[in-house]
């Protein structure tokens, strides 16, 4: 006969003691995991975002800042179910990444594919220096 012992005389709640192990105590995390690499003089993030659908993620360039923002509506309750543990996200997550003061619109590509955004920009974009013009000194 095998024995399983009871933890703090609280009687024996196999379920609960599993899910209040550190292993699945971790905090909800909002933040969304990012890698980043450079190639070919390229920056390249791969932000993971499982569960979104390409119309939930919006793209914001803004005083040299890519924000990307992601919006999740809550899947609607089973009534007839009572939830003993919940620990995916429903609602807005955003998170901000410098990308320097001169990158434009057009220098920025993104792409969905399984649950991954990429977002690839160069990694210098060349300032246009404004074409000299002398101003002639009169007598």
């Amino acid at each position: 006969m095998m024995m399983i012992p009871r933890r703090n005389g609280n009687g024996l709640d196999i379920f609960n003691e599993v899910f209040s192990d550190p292993f699945f105590s971790q905090k909800e995390s909002k933040i969304m995991k990012t890698d980043l690499k450079e190639k070919d003089g390229n920056y390249i993030l791969e932000i993971d975002m499982p569960g979104y659908e390409k119309d939930d993620i919006q793209i914001e360039l803004q005083d040299g800042y890519i924000t990307v923002t992601a919006t999740k509506n809550e899947e609607k309750e089973d009534k007839h179910a009572k939830y003993l543990q919940r620990e995916r996200f429903s609602g807005m997550c955003s998170r901000s990444y410098y990308a320097g003061e001169n990158i434009k619109e057009e220098d920025i590509k993104a792409n969905f594919k399984n649950g991954i955004l990429i977002i690839e920009f160069p990694k210098e974009v060349e300032k246009k220096i404004e074409e000299r013009k002398y101003i002639p000194i009169g007598e």
